[in-house]
């Protein structure tokens, strides 16, 4: 390790990334002991307020101790030192896990799914973002591409030194709108991925003197950016258990029957995985986001989609049949976001009664009964409190101060417009 500091890491309930560095040369001490954190840190929204009315006052004490599988080298760039960035579960002062660590509410939904039906989550999140500062060229472009140079390719070679596995880099539809994606992996370590990735290209983009937002709508009259979470199912051997060549939608009965508790609950979970008020500028119909709480074969505006597979040069469709959620963006911590789609799909399974897949023939008109997704971010707050089961993935640290940060944040804004709204919101993401 070249670095000269040690960066261990939170991903907050705001989505903000926050820690504390050490000197590299403590680096052996710090993996086993961790750094200092406060439980009120998790009551910071993401304009930087303290939540009122948080559960923890000024007292208190907690350790962040990085999980060495976690970490990202961001390497020294010019007069710019390199770093390395661990993430970091919250534990006791004895190491004991603490109740309102984001990490260890994914950790947790992960062993359930484990103990009770054997099975795996293997998942990756796909991410929009915008470049501010360059030329603008048509949609989809090579121009566009190659006008982001040199940061593309710095992006993603820097992503396969640090192991992130990237798949695909490629100019998007909106105003200096890119997207990159990673290949799927283990259900946490997709999420830790999806947490580095942001610091990333944001940690890039300075260097390289460009604006950049991940906020889910920078302009009201325009696209936003998503974060669409690809997930599928797989039993202890790594063979995925999503695919029955003779259901619908070729999705088999287990498969079918978690998208129906990631439905069922479908308005407390968008409370988590889009938790900005201005995430519902967005999730509107014909945004290509989410129009509705339905599940359907290759549709963008499903709040669950089953994914298109290749068959090309004889593939095999089965081992790439899986599921997209479209209704997250980057205001979310990615461990809430796939916690959250865990904890709905094992209720599915509980409840046994699968899903309706919609095929891709299916009309607006055809979709129009399909229960709507909540309107604003106090409806979906609304919504999250009032659904027992929901209520009961979370410890209650958690829950309660997710709520009192959702709702600091909802009054910070509720006397801005909605172009006023998006133009803070990029700012801070």
């Amino acid at each position: 390790m070249t670095s000269e500091t040690v960066f261990v890491a939170t991903c907050d309930l705001a989505a903000q990334v926050r820690g504390r560095a050490v000197p590299a040369s403590r680096l052996a001490q710090t993996l086993r002991t961790g750094v200092g954190w406060v439980p009120a840190d998790l009551a910071l929204d993401c304009f930087g307020g303290l939540a009122p009315g948080h559960a923890f006052g000024s007292v208190g004490d907690l350790r962040l101790i990085p999980d060495p599988a976690a970490s990202l080298d961001i390497p020294a760039d010019g007069d710019v030192p390199g770093t390395r960035v661990y993430l970091a579960g919250q534990t006791g002062m004895d190491g004991s896990p603490w109740p309102g660590c984001p990490r260890d509410f994914l950790s947790s939904a992960l062993d359930e799914l484990r103990t009770s039906t054997g099975l795996e989550v293997y998942a990756s999140f796909e991410h929009e973002f915008m470049l501010g500062d360059r030329p603008e060229h048509p949609p989809f472009s090579f121009q566009r591409l190659r006008a982001a140079e040199p940061f593309g390719t710095e992006l993603v070679t820097t992503m396969e030194q640090a192991g992130l596995d990237p798949e695909t880099w490629l100019p998007e539809y909106g105003p200096g709108q890119f997207e990159i994606t990673m290949r799927p992996a283990p259900g946490m370590v997709s999420a830790d991925r999806a947490i580095l990735l942001r610091e990333l290209v944001r940690d890039l983009a300075r260097r390289r003197g460009l604006p950049v937002t991940f906020a889910p709508i920078a302009d009201p009259a325009s696209v936003g950016n998503g974060v669409h979470v690809h997930f599928s199912l797989r039993d202890a051997g790594g063979d995925t258990v999503m695919y029955d060549a003779n259901a619908p939608g070729r999705l088999s009965a287990t498969a079918a029957r978690f998208a129906a508790g990631i439905l069922r609950h479908a308005a407390a979970v968008v409370a988590v995985t889009a938790p900005n008020p201005s995430s519902y500028l967005r999730l509107t119909p014909h945004r290509w986001s989410a129009g509705g709480a339905f599940l359907a074969e290759r549709n963008r505006e499903a709040l669950l989609r089953v994914a298109p597979t290749v068959e090309i040069g004889g593939a095999d469709p089965a081992g790439q049949l899986h599921l997209e959620y479209r209704a997250a963006d980057a205001t979310a911590n990615p461990w809430l976001v796939l916690g959250v789609l865990i904890r709905a799909g094992l209720a599915g399974l509980a409840a046994e009664e699968p899903a309706r897949v919609w095929p891709e023939t299916a009309t607006e008109a055809d979709l129009a009964a399909e229960p709507s997704l909540p309107a604003s971010l106090g409806e979906a707050l609304t919504a999250l409190e009032a659904d027992p089961v929901a209520r009961g993935w979370f410890p209650d640290e958690l829950l309660g101060t997710f709520l009192a940060v959702r709702r600091a944040e909802l009054a910070a804004v509720s006397e801005l417009t909605d172009g006023d709204l998006c133009e803070r919101v990029t700012r801070v993401y």
